[in-house]
C-alpha cells in the first residue's frame, strides 16, 4: 500500500496533506510567508504520525512546483528535497496550474489560469476538459502573457481561476457572459489537489531528481531581474 505526503505552497496559504492508495486521509493549511515555513514539517508529521507511519514509511512526496509565489514555492520545493536526501522518499513535482484545474466547477470545458505576475501580466496556463473521459488536457503550458491575449485565443465558454483575478479584473468585459468567474474560494491550490495530480504522475513513473529539481517560476523574481539591471 502506496504512503504519500503532499504540499502546496505556491499560494497565499499553505496546505498539506496525507494520502494512502489514492486517497486522502487527512488535510491542514497554513498561513503563507517566511515566518510560517517552520510549521510544515510538524504539521506533516503530526498528520503522518496520526495514521501509525514513521517518517522513513512515506514512499512518495508530491510538491506544488510553480509557477505561483516565488518565496512560496522555494519554501515548498527546499523542503520537499530535503526530505527526499533525508529519507529517500520518492519526489513527484506537479505543475500548480494542473493542481488549480481541479478546481474548475463540473459544467466548465474551458478553463485559463490567472496568477498575478505583475507589470499587466499572468502566469497562465489553458486546459480543455475532454467530453468522454473527464480528464484535462492542457492546451496551453503554463507561460507568461497577458489576460487580454489569452481570452483572446480561448474558447467559450471559459471560466477563469487563479488568485490573480483581482488584480487584473479591468480586463474582464463585464456583459461577456460567456467568460466566467469562478467562485473565490476555488482560485487557491490545495493539497488535497497536488496529491491526486502527483498519485497519477508517480503511476506514470514521472519522479524528480532531488538533486536537480528547481521551482518552475517562469521568469526570475523581480528583485534579481532589478539586481540584473543594474
Amino acid at each position: 500500500m502506496s504512503r504519500g505526503v503532499a504540499i502546496e505552497t505556491s499560494g497565499r496559504i499553505g496546505s498539506v496533506a496525507v494520502v494512502r492508495d489514492g486517497a486522502i486521509l487527512a488535510e491542514d493549511q497554513f498561513p503563507h510567508g517566511l515566518q510560517h515555513a517552520a510549521q510544515i514539517v510538524p504539521i506533516l508529521d503530526r498528520l503522518a504520525r496520526a495514521q501509525g507511519w514513521r517518517p522513513r514509511e512515506v514512499e512518495e512526496l508530491y510538491v506544488s512546483a510553480g509557477p505561483g509565489s516565488f518565496t512560496g514555492l522555494r519554501i515548498g520545493v527546499t523542503l520537499a528535497k530535503t526530505m527526499a536526501l533525508a529519507t529517500g522518499v520518492r519526489l513527484v513535482a506537479v505543475p500548480s496550474v494542473r493542481v488549480l484545474v481541479e478546481n474548475a466547477p463540473p459544467e466548465a470545458r474551458h478553463v485559463v489560469i490567472v496568477l498575478d505576475a505583475k507589470r499587466d501580466q499572468i502566469f497562465t496556463a489553458r486546459f480543455e476538459r475532454d467530453t468522454l473521459s473527464a480528464a484535462w488536457i492542457e492546451r496551453e503550458p503554463a507561460h507568461l502573457d497577458s489576460l487580454v491575449t489569452m481570452l483572446e485565443r480561448a474558447p467559450r465558454p471559459v471560466h477563469l481561476i487563479g488568485e490573480g483575478i483581482p488584480y487584473h479584473e479591468k480586463f474582464l468585459t463585464t456583459n461577456d457572459p460567456t467568460v466566467i468567474v469562478t467562485r473565490a474560494d476555488a482560485w487557491r491550490a490545495r493539497a488535497a489537489a497536488v496529491a491526486k495530480v502527483g498519485v497519477d504522475m508517480a503511476a506514470r513513473g514521472e519522479f524528480a531528481d532531488p538533486f536537480t529539481l528547481t521551482p518552475f517560476y517562469i521568469r526570475r523574481p523581480e528583485a534579481e531581474e532589478k539586481f540584473a539591471q543594474t
